[in-house]
């Protein structure tokens, strides 16, 4: 696997190795090449941006941004954001990162799919968040270098990911579909679930055991 894609050096560190291990061998081939590319997108937008995240903590960051999905790592029903968050800040913990380290990974991680609120943020979130827009979606596209553009999806090919990424987020919310409300989330459920119905902020406001 290359070193260097498109401009962009992958981190060669020991826990950023096994980070990619783990993620290869413990979620499908889509989510690892989606994961990979969200780093190399979310890299060059953080060097337009004149954004400086720390490489490997963006690299471990974008490894686990969708871990959850596939793995559930709590014991409780809770976003799948935060299943690969509350994992990568283990792992950084079991290899001695420091607290501030472990705090700004499960950030990035855990606001990645938080509308709006990531850019102001530091720019492991923000790098991630644009680079999982770029990829999900298609946003900041236009931003970026054709060519190297062309050589990330040389390094890690789509594809049919449209239809292969939304089956993803199907199957890794259908037995938890409380944790989605208020999250875009919930949009996959509404769209692919016969007779799903989100509850509207509306709703729990107005049947709340309050007289008024």
């Amino acid at each position: 696997m290359n070193d260097i894609i498109a401009g962009v050096e992958i981190p060669r560190t020991k826990a950023a190795a096994e980070a990619a291990e783990f993620v290869r061998l413990t979620n499908s081939a889509l989510i690892f090449h989606h994961s990979r590319r969200v780093f190399l997108f979310g890299a060059l937008h953080a060097r337009t941006l004149g954004l400086r995240p720390d490489p490997e903590l963006l690299y471990i960051s974008a490894l686990f941004h969708d871990a959850g999905l596939s793995t559930p790592f709590s014991g409780t029903r809770q976003r799948f954001e935060l299943d690969g968050a509350d994992h990568a800040r283990k792992f950084l913990h079991d290899r001695g990162f420091s607290e501030s380290a472990a705090d700004t990974v499960w950030t990035a991680i855990a606001l990645h799919t938080t509308p709006g609120i990531p850019g102001r943020m530091g720019p492991e979130t923000a790098a991630l968040n644009h680079g999982v827009l770029t990829d999900a979606i298609g946003s900041g596209l236009d931003r970026l270098d054709g060519g190297e553009v062309d050589e990330i999806i040389a390094a890690h090919p789509r594809g049919d990911f449209k239809r292969e990424f939304l089956q993803e987020f199907l199957d890794g919310l259908m037995n938890r579909p409380d944790t989605t409300y208020g999250t875009v989330n919930a949009d996959v459920l509404e769209h692919f679930v016969p007779g799903y119905r989100r509850t509207s902020m509306v709703e729990r406001i107005i049947s709340a055991p309050w007289p008024t």
